[in-house]
């Protein structure tokens, strides 16, 4: 019998730390199973029917958080989505032939942001032996655990998955739509309905702990093999650096296997997979099937190269080399970018008719004097838009929000104001300007409609990480 694991360590300012002892009876340090909830979405465009829905979701187990995540939560800012994923290491009930362990962590924690209008998704890892600031948390029998300062893996242990939805709503200040728990006795289920996973090994792998041989190269794998594959110490460094990685790798290479035409073709084989992935998961019960409906409509396009994953960004925590911190002057822009993804597809801009062409140029932005109006209903999303506006030199003289929902952004602009209306157009292509005979003279107006206000030149949605990995890369990638 394998001995319990040690908890992870709470710190205090009384006292000094404490170093983990190394858990060497763990089995399962380079899990991948956070990659089968992610398939959850990902492969159910396929399955349209609402028979097909009925049954999965009787399937899917499901547990009401709203009373335990606290009234001091980060708004909701726009209309992409966000899903906190968690690998649960319990050993009860299936997982009990997986040796014993005690309590329970989130050996897995990923966050997984779709943006606005299913355009792309991304996988943020927050690596399990972060320091950081846990909130108080409520357990499932009302008994309420202090705010303390620990390894972020133990606030699964503090309060199950509404604790470490918390905990990553206070460190990130990102709003958390759902989650999403898996434990890993469904794992070798679902790889199997996926018809195995591929996988690539630098080197030969003859581990009997875990009970796994494998050639050296690109090779499927499944069950009892996939498990091994998983489970073993016989690749990387050992860090969770190196193990987050791998799992990235293989989270990569589910996705594009979910996402391979051959299996959106086949109902059945789509079925099958979702099948085992909802006999598997847990969710909040808000997660309920005309949610998962609507996820999947609008992620119905996306492809594997628009999935990626990344590391929050991490430096050494000074009272302890075997944890790290996050590094904040990198870590805030990726928090920030999710926060404020307000980014739909960028729509075609329109021809400029020939009448216009000859028409005087427009003037600097300084010299336009707009109003910027939101017609969504998204919280905060004219104010955001008017804030990078002003940043490129325009002069926001207003921001509201109208009373009507448009379904194109619009600029409207006042007698005088058309070349004023033209400089905004420049930098919001595909929106032409157009008089509004309402307009006061001299103002120009942006009514954000529902295909959204991306301005030209705009970075990208969420900034490239290093060390990030595409889901349409190959697998044997600096394997």
């Amino acid at each position: 019998m394998q001995r319990a694991a040690a908890p992870s360590p709470v710190y205090s300012a009384h006292a000094s730390p404490t170093p983990e002892p190394p858990e060497r009876g763990r089995l399962w340090r380079v899990l991948g199973w956070v990659s089968i909830a992610m398939s959850v979405v990902l492969v159910a465009t396929s399955l349209t029917a609402y028979g097909f829905w009925r049954r999965l979701d009787s399937q899917i187990d499901r547990e009401n958080v709203d009373g335990r995540l606290g009234d001091d939560r980060p708004e909701k800012l726009n209309n992409s989505l966000n899903i906190l994923l968690m690998g649960s290491d319990s050993r009860q009930g299936e997982n009990a032939r997986y040796g014993v362990e005690a309590g329970q962590r989130s050996d897995t924690t990923v966050l997984l942001h779709i943006s606005p209008g299913g355009e792309s998704a991304i996988g943020i890892s927050f690596p399990r032996d972060s320091m950081v600031q846990m909130p108080s948390c409520e357990k499932r029998n009302g008994a309420v655990v202090p705010a303390r300062f620990g390894m972020i893996n133990a606030a699964f242990s503090n309060g199950g998955p509404a604790c470490t939805w918390k905990t990553i709503e206070s460190l990130t200040k990102i709003h958390i739509d759902h989650y999403v728990e898996v434990d890993f006795a469904g794992f070798k289920r679902v790889v199997d309905a996926l018809d195995g996973v591929e996988i690539c090994v630098p080197h030969r792998i003859d581990d009997p702990k875990a009970e796994l041989r494998l050639r050296a190269g690109r090779q499927t794998v499944r069950g009892e093999q996939a498990l091994g594959y998983v489970r073993t110490r016989s690749l990387g460094d050992g860090s969770d650096l190196g193990r987050i990685r791998r799992q990235q790798t293989f989270m990569a290479s589910v996705v594009k296997k979910a996402t391979d035409k051959g299996m959106l073709a086949d109902p059945g084989r789509a079925y099958a997979t979702l099948s085992a992935v909802a006999k598997s998961i847990k969710v909040d019960d808000r997660l309920t099937l005309p949610v998962m409906q609507k996820i999947a409509g609008s992620l119905r396009e996306i492809s594997a190269g628009k999935v990626r994953f990344v590391t929050v960004p991490v430096q050494a925590f000074p009272q302890d080399p075997n944890r790290v911190q996050f590094d904040r002057a990198l870590a805030e822009p990726l928090f920030e970018a999710v926060r404020e993804d307000n980014k739909l597809p960028e729509p075609t801009p329109p021809p400029v008719p020939a009448q216009n062409q000859n028409k005087l140029p427009p003037v600097p932005p300084r010299e336009v004097r707009v109003g910027v109006f939101n017609g969504t209903g998204t919280p905060g999303l004219a104010q955001r838009t008017a804030d990078q506006l002003t940043e490129r030199g325009f002069t926001v003289v207003k921001v509201g929000t109208s009373k009507k929902r448009y379904g194109r952004t619009q600029i409207l602009y006042g007698v005088g104001a058309e070349r004023q209306a033209a400089r905004l157009a420049i930098a919001l292509p595909g929106h032409p300007p157009r008089p509004w005979k309402s307009a006061k003279p001299g103002y120009v107006y942006l009514v954000i409609g529902k295909d959204g206000a991306v301005l030209r030149g705009r970075t990208a949605t969420v900034p490239k990480v290093a060390g990030e990995i595409r889901a349409d890369r190959d697998i044997c990638a600096g394997a």
